[in-house]
């Protein structure tokens, strides 16, 4: 991250050197550099904004950037990567606060409706088909296809959309994944909605925030004892 918010400050300052404001979309991308700068500035930018940063101030990053090449920095660079940390922290946090209370709120409305059952544990499955096969024991390897989302429908991984179908012992897996596929009949397909404690808890998971709610639709294809 340190490296990323310096390169991502460079090749803003090289931007503005071009375009000479803000927020020009003319930018004339004349020679590889140019385009190698812009093209980081992109991604990097959307790295600063999936982390949190989107209302940074690109002014003062700029004069740090000038001021760290003109060996004046206005600030000791461990302080500064100190503030970067304290400030991701709080980001974080805040994040973590606002994804369980999300959840809590998803799943007390969800649970109402229809099909929707709810388990001792907590967790919420819907049957989307029922399959005649045999129920999956925990010391089984089960193969899958499945599509995963936040509640807010963002996608965080698909072995769907992959077009993979993918194998693992479920008793290694999230202790929702392993009650839930229990419940499936072979040849099955329900939707999971996991509650966090069920699923990654605490654990920051990138673009799964700490305490996230999970959905899942799982089409479950085998299940085998283990080797």
């Amino acid at each position: 991250m340190k490296k990323s918010i310096l390169s991502f400050a460079a090749a803003t300052l090289f931007a503005f050197s071009i375009s000479g404001q803000k927020n020009n979309t003319n930018i004339q991308l004349k020679n590889t550099n140019d385009s190698l700068g812009y093209a980081l500035g992109l991604d990097l930018g959307e790295s600063l904004k999936n982390a949190g940063f989107e209302k940074i101030n690109l002014q003062t990053m700029i004069k740090g950037i000038q001021e760290q090449f003109d060996n004046k920095p206005g600030m000791d660079v461990n302080t500064a990567r100190q503030y970067i940390q304290t400030e991701m922290q709080r980001i974080n946090d805040a994040k973590a606060v606002l994804a369980k209370a999300d959840g809590v709120k998803f799943l007390e409305e969800n649970k109402k409706k229809a099909g929707v059952i709810t388990t001792a544990s907590g967790l919420q499955y819907k049957v989307v088909t029922k399959g005649s096969g045999a129920l999956p024991k925990a010391t089984d390897i089960v193969e899958v296809h499945y599509h995963g989302t936040l509640t807010n429908g963002t996608v965080f991984d698909s072995s769907v959309d992959r077009g993979e179908k993918v194998e693992f012992p479920l008793n290694q897996v999230i202790q929702g994944w392993t009650e839930g596929l229990q419940l499936m009949p072979v040849g099955s397909k329900y939707i999971f909605y996991i509650p966090e404690n069920l699923a990654y808890g605490a654990q920051d998971m990138g673009t799964i925030a700490p305490y996230s709610t999970l959905i899942f639709e799982v089409e479950l294809f085998n299940a085998k004892p283990a080797e």
